[in-house]
């Protein structure tokens, strides 16, 4: 009987013993589980504009609104002149219709001179060609001896838009570089702390920002892209 206890009190013991090497290897397992980085890795390009829109907009005043569209024509037919002469296409150019504003009607008083219509003409440029379109922008000027005024829109809108559309063909490479980026921060950490770089757990991939370089150069865009890394630490 006595044997019987020591036995009983020996594999309670070791069982005890064994639990507690397993509980003490748990809890280091879930520590070096929980035991990781955050870095966030940037990507950044600068690239030239691939489209353009660029809105010719100019104005009329009369008293007779068919003597009026008879003006816009006229000058319509000019600025199509002056835009072919320059390589613009006929499927890169379009002619809003002309918008005429009856000011005694709206009362606006009798200001402009007296005169009752004011009158506005959009023609607009879009292209792929943004060099060429920005050589014509220089020369407007020209428009301006042929009697034709192009003014921006009321309260400072921009007559021109220029637009980056093949993002998708830089995409992987951006995001490779900002991985790269990620995961020398996270590498630069763990030596810095004696430790090692394990697995990914976790990955995200910010979105793409597409804005002017600055406020001179609208022709030239800045793309940025942030993913963010969880790295385990070994």
């Amino acid at each position: 009987m006595k044997n019987e206890k020591l036995i009983s009190s020996a594999i309670i013991a070791a069982a005890l013993v064994i639990a507690g090497f397993a509980l003490r290897s748990g809890i280091i397992t879930f520590k070096d589980r929980d035991c990781h980085v955050s870095v966030k890795g940037l990507s950044e390009k600068e690239v030239k504009a691939d489209k353009v829109t660029w809105a010719l907009v100019y104005k009329e005043i009369g008293n007779d609104p068919t003597e009026m569209y008879g003006i816009l024509e006229k000058k319509n037919a000019q600025i199509v002149q002056f835009l072919k002469a320059g390589g613009v296409k006929d499927s890169e150019i379009s002619i809003n219709p002309p918008s005429i504003n009856d000011r005694q009607a709206d009362n606006y008083g009798n200001d402009l001179l007296n005169y009752r219509y004011k009158a506005k003409s959009v023609i607009t440029v879009t292209s792929s060609d943004v060099e060429k379109v920005r050589t014509l922008m220089r020369r407007q000027s020209e428009l301006m001896k042929q009697g034709i005024a192009i003014v921006c829109e009321e309260y400072g809108e921009n007559n021109v838009e220029y637009e980056f559309t093949d993002l998708n063909k830089i995409k992987p490479e951006m995001v490779e570089e900002a991985t790269a980026n990620a995961r020398s921060t996270a590498e630069k950490f763990a030596e810095d702390s004696g430790s090692g770089i394990g697995r990914i757990l976790h990955a995200n991939q910010g979105q793409f920002s597409i804005e002017d370089r600055d406020a001179t150069t609208p022709y030239i865009k800045t793309i940025r892209v942030v993913v963010t890394m969880d790295y385990q630490l070994d």
